[in-house]
């Protein structure tokens, strides 16, 4: 491992082994334990080899954890307020005895890097989450991601890379900080103020980062989050195709578009603080905080999470220490009767003002409505609705779930009749019997194998709502934790309608042709839902529908007039 002083920013960590060692490390790597890498922790990874956190040389043992956790340092006192740990699953931790190093491998098996283990402990997620986000309310997708998603054993040690994650997306635009500083070099630069964003940009954002280049005497380098950004997010492969036709719009050789693969914990004003040490890294010297910058959007109780300008006033705090400038900005307003935009401060009395929030833009886009020309680019627009077309055009998601015997395959086959018979989208049933047969005959009824089914049965759903079809699901799906499972991965691609059918046990128990009921109170048949085993009953579904007293016709009609009230479908005209 070496150090290297760029001429732009402080020193970057290398934690990449000269490439003379890399055959005699990954024959050592081949004798330790191997750890499959997750999605949050391959991002972290990268950032680490290519030193884009530096100073950290490997993900953080305790004494480093604990002291970002309580005051945003590490225990050299080096200025840092974000958690950059290895999670593990408690099995694995026990596995290791007395390992000295594990292997780093991504999803295709292939090792990346070793981590030499410096300690292992099991820390306690909730201070982490209220030491770090200032909440326990899993609205916050940070909290969410440590109480839902975390293993359970942190792992700490030195990083020894191989090998860099493999990128098949953008290749010109993955710049690493020592390109990046390259670039500036080759260009001459040496005032870059850096825009971080996660979303799409349009005319606000163009005029925040021309002015704030203007403030700062700086050109602009466009650094977008393209790795694990919020939960329902446009995906980057959008963003970027939109973000390549703004740069246009820039005058000439002022401004830079680099990715970086970060994965966001939408922790407000630590995150932007953390931003602001990454961008330092990458060469530059000032970094724009807008409003709410990473704001996680609103908790339990309806409001937000942090203040608008919480995060701009914890990095002016700090940026002398930092060594990188905050340009601060309100948001962008645009007045009608200048044709312009200008910051929130600067309206006048009696000027009109013209805004689209994100929640507008994307009901725009779901029911095909009009975009005006003064909020974004014409091709901007053109690539959004290529990707998030009108709702009535995506995929989507009808997944049943309750008691053996409540009517859901009935419903489901009566709805998909329905559905063919308009002949929108291609539609498929993924009813639980069926799916039992075809992708889950190996599985029991414990609680892990009934999670595992309805995982697998999303993961279907997800991939025919992605490709613009409609997936019925009509499993038992009794545990509330595997339906949130299920809700997420579709939801990345569409709706995700769900129905409960609430029939009583009573009356499914009249109706079991099969007689399992009598079975299951008998005990010859164990972990049997509603008798032996919980059903845990959705609290808000998109729609609950009791079958003991109405017929299928009926319930099938009142699905179809949810599915239209949604923009999901159109009335037969």
């Amino acid at each position: 491992m070496t150090q290297l002083i760029a001429p732009h920013g402080g020193r970057l960590v290398d934690l990449i082994a000269p490439a003379g060692e890399h055959a005699a490390l990954k024959r050592e790597a081949g004798q330790y334990p191997a750890w499959d890498l997750t999605a949050r922790q391959l991002c972290d990874l990268e950032l680490l080899m290519t030193g884009a956190f530096s100073p950290l040389e490997g993900f953080m043992g305790r004494a480093d954890y604990e002291r970002v956790c309580q005051d945003m340092r590490l225990a050299d006192g080096t200025l840092w307020p974000m958690p950059v740990t290895l999670d593990v699953s408690r099995e694995f931790a026990e596995k290791l005895g007395g390992a000295a190093s594990i292997a780093l491998r991504d999803p295709e098996g292939v090792i990346l890097a070793i981590l030499d283990i410096s300690e292992q402990w099991e820390p306690d997620r909730t201070a982490e989450a209220i030491a770090v986000f200032g909440t326990t309310d899993r609205l916050h997708a940070g909290v969410a991601y440590l109480a839902e998603k975390a293993h359970p054993i942190y792992v700490g040690g030195r990083i020894r890379g191989l090998e860099m994650p493999s990128h098949y997306d953008f290749r010109h635009l993955r710049l690493t900080p020592r390109e990046v500083r390259a670039h500036f070099d080759k260009l001459g630069w040496r005032r870059i103020v850096a825009f971080q964003t996660r979303n799409p940009m349009h005319r606000a954002h163009l005029e925040l980062t021309f002015r704030a280049a203007q403030i700062a005497e700086a050109n602009l380098l466009i650094h977008p989050s393209v790795g694990m950004t919020k939960p329902g997010d446009i995906d980057h492969y959008t963003r970027v195709r939109c973000y390549e036709k703004l740069i246009t719009h820039y005058p000439e050789q002022t401004t830079q578009l680099s990715l970086l693969h970060l994965a966001m914990r939408m922790g407000g004003p630590r995150e932007a603080l953390w931003h602001a040490i990454i961008r330092k890294n990458h060469g530059c010297t000032h970094f724009i905080v807008g409003r709410d910058h990473a704001g996680p959007g609103n908790g339990a109780d309806g409001k937000p999470f942090y203040g608008p300008y919480d995060a701009q006033e914890l990095v002016a705090r700090h940026q002398e220490e930092l060594g990188i400038a905050m340009v601060p900005f309100q948001e962008m307003v645009y007045i009608q009767e200048r044709a312009q935009y200008v910051p929130a401060d600067e309206v006048h009395a009696g000027e009109t003002v013209l805004t689209i929030s994100g929640t507008e833009l994307r009901r725009r886009l779901h029911e095909g409505l009009d975009i005006p020309d003064w909020f974004t680019y014409p091709e901007v627009i053109d690539e959004l609705r290529r990707t998030h077309p009108p709702r009535h055009r995506q995929g989507f998601t009808v997944f049943f779930t309750g008691l053996s015997g409540a009517g859901k395959s009935t419903l489901a086959n009566a709805l998909l009749v329905r559905l063919l018979e308009l002949g929108t989208r291609p539609v498929t049933l993924l009813d639980g019997d069926i799916v039992r047969k075809h992708l889950s005959s190996e599985l029991g009824f414990s609680r892990e194998h009934r999670d595992l089914n309805v995982q697998r049965i999303g993961f279907v759903a997800s991939e025919i709502t992605k490709n613009g079809g409609i997936a019925i699901c009509a499993p038992i799906a009794p545990y509330a934790q595997a339906r949130k499972t299920v809700r997420e991965m579709v939801a990345h691609y569409g709706m995700f309608v769900e129905t409960h059918v609430s029939t009583p046990i009573d009356v499914c128990e009249q109706r079991d042709r099969k007689g399992l009921y009598a079975l299951a109170r008998a005990g010859k048949i164990k972990e049997f839902t509603g008798v032996s085993d919980p059903y845990e009953a959705p609290e808000s579904p998109e729609l609950r529908i009791d079958t003991s007293d109405i017929g299928p016709d009926e319930a099938v009609q009142r699905i179809v007039l949810k599915l239209e009230s949604l923009g999901l479908i159109r009335p037969r005209q």
